[in-house]
């Protein structure tokens, strides 16, 4: 049977950075790498909304985004 190693999470803040002309959102992105693997989704929410606060543009979303080995 096949397992997954959880090798690394990085969290993903997607801000809105104003309208284009047809009226959709502009979207920008930073990544922070090296998370802790164990992070819960609280912690991560509240880290994402700390950095917000700090920066011009509006929190659109969140993403946790893991990566893992796969081993027969």
């Amino acid at each position: 049977m096949a397992q997954a190693l959880l090798e690394g999470t990085k969290l993903r803040l997607v801000f809105e950075a104003g309208m284009d002309n047809e009226g959709n959102p502009i979207l920008k992105a930073k990544t922070f790498s090296n998370v802790k693997k164990d992070v819960s989704v609280d912690q991560l929410y509240q880290a994402a909304h700390a950095i917000s606060v700090l920066c011009n543009d509006m929190l659109y979303k969140v993403e946790r985004n893991d990566s893992s080995e796969i081993i027969a």
